[in-house]
């Protein structure tokens, strides 16, 4: 913007205008992703905000109307791309709601573990974050290098470290080899000590504490009036959790509690998020106790499963499936209908809404994230504070330009 020079006599009759425009990214550390903030300041109070998206565009939706039920797998992985397996359990998840798939005990309890593995690997880079952006830097080193044991999971398990693109219609990839139970057994003897380290540093440190309590409060009757969802919500006493009250999967076999403040504060979303990973370690415990045997994928009589390699190769059936499957203008009849189903993601409640015209293409795709609807809430919880609390706030939001720009 222009900036025009005040004389001095302007500035001490008080009759300048001293509101200021700053802009705060698409570029900036503290953003971790390319978002805007255009802020209106008084000095450095901050009067107004107003979040600018559209610098990561990638037609997510759109990709949906042009790949089967099955290739769209590796786009949702792509939307909140610090825990792509929670995406991928979200979007067949809906395609298996419209399709009317039962899922087999096993296929359920695999699902469990790899959208809990996701859980913690978002809430680590969120809360180490959170801790680097306010200057403690050790915690954020502890929380990232943990998260490599959960990529090496997906690794073990599919084959990539990032982007596993794991679940199928009816079932997954590959089922778990002793080796992906070898790492999560791993994971779940060492991320206690790591949480616990991260509580020694951050939980008495006063200048932690400072930047985060009473900052960016947010109410029950605004986080309810604005939708909000997931840690955001829970953090300010609404303790809803589609696991619990709207269960999927296999969560009903599972003991669990669902953490909650009434703060609704920066540190109290961080406190949340903490406690949540306790709660996924102790979901990831009894799943990896109990997971039962049997088959992965739904049969392949169904038509819907594309079969394993051993299937294909080894059996006519199996070689006509996954023909008919892969090959342009065949594959499955879908029912010529709309559908919407969610799951509680790391961040809220991520939801896919998909309307369906007899091919196994969706003929519209539209995503529910959480990140898109919890932006909204930053004017609200950043007003009259200071510039300093603009990376607090943000942190404490968790939000991912991908599920913005879709």
């Amino acid at each position: 913007m222009p900036i025009n020079l005040l004389d001095e006599e302007e500035v001490s009759s008080g009759t300048a205008d001293c509101h200021w425009t700053l802009n705060f990214g698409p570029q900036h550390p503290a953003t971790h992703t390319t978002l805007r903030l255009i802020l209106e300041l008084d000095g450095e109070t901050i009067i107004g905000a107003t979040p600018d998206i559209g610098y990561l565009h990638s037609g997510f939706e759109k990709l949906g109307e042009h790949l089967n039920l099955n290739q769209y797998v590796t786009v949702v992985d792509r939307k909140n791309y610090i825990s792509p397996p929670m995406n991928e359990v979200a979007w067949h998840n809906a395609v298996e709601k419209l399709l009317g798939i039962e899922l087999t005990p096993r296929c359920q309890y695999v699902r469990v573990i790899i959208g809990e593995l996701a859980r913690i690997c978002d809430h680590l880079l969120c809360t180490g974050a959170s801790a680097l952006d306010l200057g403690a830097f050790t915690a954020f080193l502890y929380a990232f290098n943990t998260r490599e044991l959960i990529y090496d999971i997906y690794e073990e398990m599919s084959g990539y470290r990032f982007h596993p693109g794991y679940t199928r219609v009816g079932g997954v990839m590959y089922d778990f080899s002793d080796r992906v139970i070898q790492r999560i057994e791993k994971l779940l003897a060492t991320l206690p000590k790591v949480l616990s380290d991260m509580q020694k540093l951050l939980f008495r440190n006063k200048i932690f504490l400072e930047r985060m309590t009473g900052v960016g409060v947010l109410t029950k009757a605004d986080a309810i009036s604005f939708c909000a969802s997931g840690p955001i919500a829970r953090a300010s006493g609404v303790t809803y959790d589609l696991r619990k009250d709207e269960p999927y999967l296999a969560y009903p076999d599972f003991q669990f509690e669902v953490p909650y403040m009434t703060e609704g504060d920066c540190y109290a979303r961080f406190l949340v998020r903490m406690e949540e990973m306790v709660q996924s370690l102790n979901i990831l415990r009894q799943a990896v106790d109990k997971l039962p045997s049997g088959p992965v994928n739904v049969p392949i009589a169904e038509k819907f499963p594309l079969p394993d390699k051993g299937t294909t190769y080894g059996s006519m059936e199996g070689l006509i499936q996954h023909f008919e499957l892969i090959m342009p203008n065949r594959g499955f009849e879908t029912p010529k209908n709309e559908i919407y189903a969610a799951v509680e993601g790391p961040n809220g409640e991520l939801g896919y809404y998909l309307v369906t015209d007899g091919t196994q293409v969706a003929w519209r795709t539209r995503t529910r994230p959480p990140s898109f609807i919890h932006f909204q809430l930053f004017p609200h919880l950043i007003r009259n504070h200071m510039i300093a609390d603009v990376v607090a706030v943000l942190g404490s939001l968790n939000i991912i330009a991908a599920e913005l720009d879709r």
